[in-house]
């Protein structure tokens, strides 16, 4: 599993390079984000029938925290 580790290994370093956090704090990345996490809140409140909208946004929030510049 020498090669499935090296490129395990390549894909950790590209994500914590600087590049790629500076990105993922960029206002593009907030606006992409906002409207994605918006979206999938909106579908799983409606199959779910906003019975857990309280617990569904809750997460929305938790992942938009992680995402962007807001």
């Amino acid at each position: 599993m020498a090669g499935l580790d090296d490129i395990t290994n390549k894909a950790k370093e590209f994500l914590d390079s600087g590049a790629v956090k500076d990105a993922l704090k960029s206002e593009q990345a907030e606006d992409i984000s906002d409207k994605l996490l918006d979206g999938v809140a909106d579908a799983a409140n409606k199959v779910t029938g906003g019975k857990f909208e309280e617990q569904i946004d809750g997460a929305r929030d938790a992942a938009d925290g992680k995402i962007g510049n807001e």
